[in-house]
């Protein structure tokens, strides 16, 4: 079905876009009490009255339903059973005229893949690597997942020195630890309040109402400063901080003014939350190891919490402290070079074909970064597999079409509207390039993967309606 024959640009459209999205929503997330459940209540208030003459894409929402599994909703959403695959000369005819889109910059790569059996059913210049910007995160998430497993968390702690008037706060790679009474945005976060609790009580239960702070970073190493140099997309990235190092007060979404030592500035608000406590830091806190034995800790939420929210959100800080976790699970170097290290070896353990790839960090931030559409769109489908549940928070964190995250203000006009709620993506912004990697349900009902990326671009606003569009016409096509 030809794209400009076939666009259903309504409510009703969109509206069954959002069913879809609500369903995978209160399916997906293992953080229910906080995005998850704002989600929902914004779904809830979509207008889905409006209706329109088109494609099929209308559906009753119920007045009320109770959420399925997430294993449920992936295991009928991947199954080939009685659902057509669209064809290649289909999708060709559908997508090849809007790759020539004069939004796209001079280099254009496109894939799209089967999500139940990883068959390639449209390609274009595919195996072609290209700069992903932030769709690297995907991978990122698929070999974090596989080293550590989904319910792994990272510790932040405080030891206390058996022979002198010392703690020392402890950093264990979270950079969603929070020194703010609530984590804000609708997250759940390791508390450095509560840890500041615990460790007051420990002490006082001892006798003991004057120390000494230091702080310990070891865990990781190499330069803590992105090769973009200092950035407010990006803190310097150490194994202790506070609320990603920002200053203004921001509650993780976009860009922000950055501490320019989060660890020393983590410590401080440590200090005076223990002062508040009643216990008296002596002295300003320094770096120091840690010796002694464990007064107090608090864990992060679970890895697949992380991925979720990493990918959601485009969270670079959260990207770059996977990168290094995963460097430490392999044995490497906790650093830039070492997290890139590692997330090549688990693709390759996974059976990617990391052909033209290139990994010089975790968060896409380095134009250096190199993946295939083929690579892209490869990994999601392995993050569906039954065989790798371990994986399906890569899927249940992409953000959704005109509904979340980094894609909430996108697919929500003129004829991109169509793929509101049946385009999960991930997005991918640098100077000159972009980039969309994610899943689709087509018209048929069948679940596909895809990515487009371009490089070269001049407009960043007519690159991303193209991608969008792109996206947006295999949503809207049975393509036989």
């Amino acid at each position: 079905m030809p794209l400009t024959k076939n666009w259903q640009v309504t409510a009703v459209s969109a509206g069954v876009g959002l069913v879809v999205a609500l369903v995978a929503v209160a399916a997906s997330g293992p953080w229910e009490s906080g995005q998850r459940t704002a989600e929902r209540a914004i779904a809830a208030s979509r207008d889905l009255s409006s209706q329109a003459s088109g494609r099929h894409r209308a559906a009753k929402v119920p007045e009320a339903a109770t959420a399925p599994l997430a294993s449920d909703v992936l295991t009928a959403a991947t199954s080939s059973s009685g659902v057509p695959l669209p064809t290649r000369a289909g999708l060709a005819g559908t997508l090849a005229p809007l790759l020539d889109a004069d939004g796209l910059g001079p280099v254009r790569t496109a894939v799209v893949l089967d999500a139940a059996t990883g068959r390639t059913v449209y390609g274009y210049g595919a195996a072609k690597a290209g700069t992903p910007a932030s769709t690297t995160k995907i991978a990122t998430a698929v070999a974090a997942l596989s080293l550590l497993g989904p319910d792994h968390t990272f510790t932040t702690s405080v030891v206390a020195d058996r022979n002198a008037d010392r703690i020392t706060l402890v950093g264990g790679g979270d950079p969603t630890l929070t020194a703010r009474a609530e984590a804000g945005g609708g997250y759940d976060a390791a508390s450095l309040r509560k840890l500041a609790d615990d460790t007051a009580r420990g002490l006082l239960t001892k006798g003991e109402t004057k120390v000494r702070l230091t702080y310990d970073t070891s865990l990781y190493s190499g330069p803590s400063v992105h090769p973009i140099g200092h950035n407010d997309n990006l803190a310097p990235v150490t194994a202790l901080m506070a609320d990603e190092g920002r200053a203004d007060g921001s509650t993780y979404k976009g860009p922000a003014s950055r501490s320019w030592d989060p660890a020393q500035s983590a410590a401080n608000s440590f200090a005076a939350l223990l002062e508040d406590r009643g216990i008296k830091v002596t002295g300003t806190p320094s770096a120091a190891k840690a010796s002694g034995g464990e007064l107090a800790e608090v864990q992060s939420v679970p890895l697949s919490d992380l991925v979720e929210r990493m990918l959601t959100n485009s969270d670079n800080d959260i990207a770059e402290a996977l990168a290094r976790q995963a460097a430490i699970a392999s044995g490497r170097p906790a650093s830039f070079a070492g997290g890139a290290q590692a997330i090549a070896a688990a693709l390759k353990h996974l059976g990617v074909d990391l052909t033209g790839a290139r990994f010089t960090d975790g968060s896409g931030l380095n134009h250096s970064d190199a993946l295939s559409a083929q690579q892209l769109a490869g990994l999601l489908v392995l993050a569906g597999s039954s065989h790798h549940p371990e994986l399906r928070s890569v899927l249940t964190g992409l953000p959704v079409a005109a509904f979340s995250g980094s894609l909430t203000n996108r697919f929500s006009s003129g004829v991109r509207r169509v793929g509101a709620g049946f385009v999960r993506a991930k997005t991918g912004t640098l100077t000159g390039v972009n980039a969309l990697a994610g899943t689709v349900v087509d018209a048929d009902g069948r679940l596909l993967t895809f990515a487009f990326l371009t490089s070269g671009t001049t407009d960043p606003t007519a690159a991303v309606s193209s991608l969008d569009r792109l996206a947006a016409a295999v949503a809207n096509c049975g393509c036989r």
